[in-house]
């Protein structure tokens, strides 16, 4: 049985389902229905047009939910006699569920997980396990996004900023337990890539594929995390750097500038150095000044401040992060390496065990506290002097 077959199959089927009169709630319900006989029939007697099956199976579902509760009679009427099975459409209506799981009604976290789940064709229990909740949790969560896009009609253009949005979230979870939420996103954006020419569908694509090439160097055997500058780049998955570059070349051209296509940028221009020496923070600096320019965004003005320490020198970067709010979660961890890059060992060290504290996870609090005992371990070496 090919699951990533049935998964990538979802989204037309549902869409299909709402458009011919199911609610979404409801039409959910019936593909997954329909997605569980597949498993049980499929194996044996695999059909010629698999969504054209699932369609069907799905519409009777929902059909055989609907005669059984009187509420829903008056739907029912609406929805009409089951269309004749044959084969299905070859284009799908996927862009428009996309709009549909990123309404703007709906929280950053129900929207990512009803897109896991609805677009994603990903079971509660998964996104719960990647999540880290209870499945009971996610299952109230998921209903409860259902139930409120269930009178939005697919009738409108969405908006494809809120779609990216969520896909960048998904991106960012990275991974944890037995769904890799880093591989879902870069899925998930290929597919939205192939519906939209919009240039920063393909800035997002170009940003997430040149990111999870350097997945493989992030952590040590230990599990500890590796610093950029630390990093084995004979590690880095090249065929992902040479096909994000090249998506973003792409993009570029097209000389409509937007805040993942900086990213990426950034994100090239560190791909392409053979050393953490040679890499451009000049070009950086100026990339980053782009991404300010488009968002305003803090974060961006922390990571530029970093990246003004390596170009100019890091009292600069100093005088730069001192305009930057300093309760940014990373704010800190920042300060700690400009001071140490600047020689000031003992403020270093005090500044990374802060940031340590302030960590949202082990492995950056273990990470921050072994910076700040190498250091504290060459004061007392040295007497409390730079060495």
């Amino acid at each position: 049985m090919d699951e990533a077959l049935l998964r990538s199959l979802t989204p037309g089927v549902l869409t299909a389902l709402v458009r011919r009169g199911a609610d979404f709630a409801a039409a959910e319900d019936a593909v997954q229905d329909a997605l569980v006989e597949a498993l049980r029939v499929w194996p044996a007697d695999p059909p010629r047009d698999a969504k054209g099956w699932l369609t069907t199976v799905a519409w009777r579902k929902f059909l055989d939910a609907a005669r059984s509760d009187s509420a829903r009679r008056r739907r029912e009427d609406r929805a009409g006699e089951e269309p004749a099975p044959g084969p299905a459409p070859a284009a799908d209506d996927t862009l428009q569920l996309y709009f549909l799981c990123a309404h703007p009604s709906l929280t950053p976290s129900s929207a990512v997980a009803l897109t896991l789940r609805a677009v994603g064709g990903l079971t509660t229990r998964q996104i719960a396990r990647a999540y880290l909740v209870p499945e009971a949790t996610m299952a109230q969560r998921i209903s409860r996004a259902k139930r409120t896009v269930s009178g939005v009609r697919l009738d409108r253009p969405g908006d494809v900023a809120t779609v990216l949005r969520v896909l960048y979230l998904v991106f960012n979870e990275g991974y944890s337990g037995d769904v890799d939420l880093a591989a879902e996103a870069i899925r998930l954006t290929r597919q939205l890539s192939a519906y939209t020419d919009h240039p920063e569908a393909a800035g997002l694509l170009a940003l997430m594929l040149l990111h999870h090439a350097r997945r493989a160097a992030r952590t040590a055997p230990d599990g500890s995390l590796v610093p950029l500058a630390e990093q084995d780049r004979g590690r880095w998955d090249t065929a992902l750097i040479a096909e994000g570059t090249g998506i973003l070349q792409a993009a570029l051209a097209r000389d409509r500038l937007g805040e993942y296509q900086a990213q990426a940028a950034v994100a090239a221009l560190h791909a392409d150095a053979r050393t953490a020496a040679e890499t451009d923070w000049v070009q950086i600096v100026e990339w980053y000044d782009e991404l300010v320019r488009l968002t305003d965004s803090p974060v961006a003005l922390l990571n530029r401040a970093v990246a003004v320490g390596e170009a100019d020198g890091p009292r600069a970067g100093l005088a730069a992060l001192a305009s930057v709010d300093d309760s940014l979660p990373r704010h800190t961890a920042v300060a700690a390496y400009l001071h140490e890059r600047d020689g000031d060992l003992a403020g270093a060290a005090r500044l990374y065990a802060e940031a340590a504290r302030k960590a949202p996870n082990l492995a950056e609090r273990n990470h921050l506290n072994r910076r700040a005992a190498r250091l504290n371990t060459r004061l007392r070496k040295t007497g409390g002097r730079p060495d």
